[in-house]
C-alpha cells in the first residue's frame, strides 16, 4: 500500500445544537436559549482530523442540494480533504438535530437527507479505508472490495443485521467500536464479547473516560484517557478514530496508535463541536509526551 490515502466513508452531517431549561410536554413550547450550528458527521469529522494531524484524507459521503457553494464544502477544502460524492438536488444534507436541556440531557432528531444515495451507490475498490457510521448494505460491499479496511458501526449500528455484521467481519483488518455498540452487536450475533473480538484480526473498544482497550492475538492491552476538562463528549470518538488512523498509516504500532487516538480524542472534547478543537501533529506530540512519555514508532 504505497498510497498513504486514508478513504472515510460515511455521513456529512449539518449539525444544530439546541439549548433548553427544559423539555416541553407534548402539546406545548418552550423558549431556545441558545443555538449553534457546526460541521458535523462521523465521516466527515474523522476525514478532517486525519488532514489536521498531517495526513493524506479521502471523504466518500453523500451530499443534497444545500452543498455546492456551502461553507462546509469551502471548509472541507480549506482543511484539504480530498472528497468523492454522490449528490442529489432532492435532499438536503443528512443533519442531526441535538437539543440539550440544563440538566444535561440530550435529545437527537436525525435527518438521513442525501444519506438515502448510498442505498443504490455503486462501491469503489479502496485501498486503506475506514467505514464510519452510514449504510449497512454500502459499508459492507466496501469491505469486501477494499484491500485494508476498518469499521466502526457508531450510531447506525441499529440498522445493522446479523448477516451484515458477518460479512464485514469476515473482510475487515480492524473492528474500532464502543461498549454500548458492541453489546448491541453482540446481541444481535449471539455472541460475547470475547466471541466479538475474538472475530477480527484487531479490535478497540473504547471507553469514554475509562480510556480503551486493545485486542490483539489473544491478547488486551488497557490504554489509559488522556484526562483534561470535560467541556463536550460529542465528537471524541471521532477524533480517536482520527488520530489512531493516521499513525497507524505512518508506521506507528498499535498500542502506541491507541494512545496517540487518546490524546487527540482529548483535544475535541475541550470545545463544543465535533471539528472545532481538532490537534495537529505537533500539539498532539506535546500532550503525548506530557501523558506517555516521548513518541516513539514502537514501545
Amino acid at each position: 500500500m504505497n498510497d498513504p490515502t486514508i478513504s472515510v466513508c460515511g455521513h456529512l452531517c449539518n449539525d444544530y445544537i439546541l439549548a433548553v431549561e427544559e423539555y416541553p410536554a407534548v402539546g406545548t413550547s418552550c423558549k431556545v436559549t441558545d443555538r449553534q450550528n457546526y460541521y458535523g458527521g462521523g465521516a466527515a469529522n474523522i476525514a478532517v482530523g486525519i488532514a489536521k494531524l498531517g495526513g493524506c484524507a479521502e471523504l466518500i459521503a453523500a451530499v443534497g442540494k444545500d452543498y455546492p457553494g456551502s461553507s462546509y464544502e469551502r471548509h472541507l477544502k480549506e482543511t484539504g480533504v480530498r472528497t468523492r460524492l454522490f449528490q442529489t438536488n432532492a435532499e438536503n444534507c443528512s443533519t442531526a438535530f441535538m437539543v440539550n436541556n440544563a440538566a444535561g440531557d440530550q435529545i437527537t432528531y436525525f435527518e438521513w437527507g442525501a444519506g438515502v444515495l448510498f442505498e443504490t451507490a455503486e462501491a469503489p475498490a479502496l485501498s486503506f479505508v475506514h467505514m464510519a457510521t452510514g449504510d449497512a448494505n454500502f459499508n459492507t460491499k466496501i469491505a469486501r472490495a477494499a484491500e485494508f479496511a476498518t469499521f466502526d458501526p457508531g450510531q447506525d449500528v441499529k440498522y445493522y443485521d446479523a448477516t451484515h455484521l458477518r460479512d464485514i467481519f469476515a473482510n475487515i483488518d480492524m473492528l474500532i467500536c464502543n461498549n454500548f455498540e458492541s453489546e448491541i452487536m453482540c446481541g444481535k450475533l449471539g455472541w460475547t464479547e470475547e466471541e466479538l473480538v475474538a472475530s477480527v484480526p484487531v479490535a478497540i473498544l473504547t471507553k469514554g473516560k475509562d480510556g480503551s482497550v486493545l485486542y490483539r492475538n489473544g491478547d488486551a492491552v488497557e490504554i489509559p484517557a488522556c484526562p483534561v476538562t470535560l467541556v463536550d463528549p460529542t465528537g471524541a470518538g471521532d477524533a480517536y478514530r482520527a488520530g489512531l488512523l493516521t499513525a497507524y498509516r505512518r508506521g506507528y504500532s498499535l498500542p502506541v496508535c491507541c494512545k496517540i487516538g487518546a490524546v487527540t480524542s482529548s483535544f475535541a472534547v475541550e470545545k463544543v463541536g465535533t471539528q472545532t478543537n481538532l490537534a495537529d501533529w505537533e500539539q498532539m506530540s506535546e500532550r503525548y509526551a506530557d501523558h506517555f512519555g516521548t513518541l516513539k514508532k514502537s514501545e
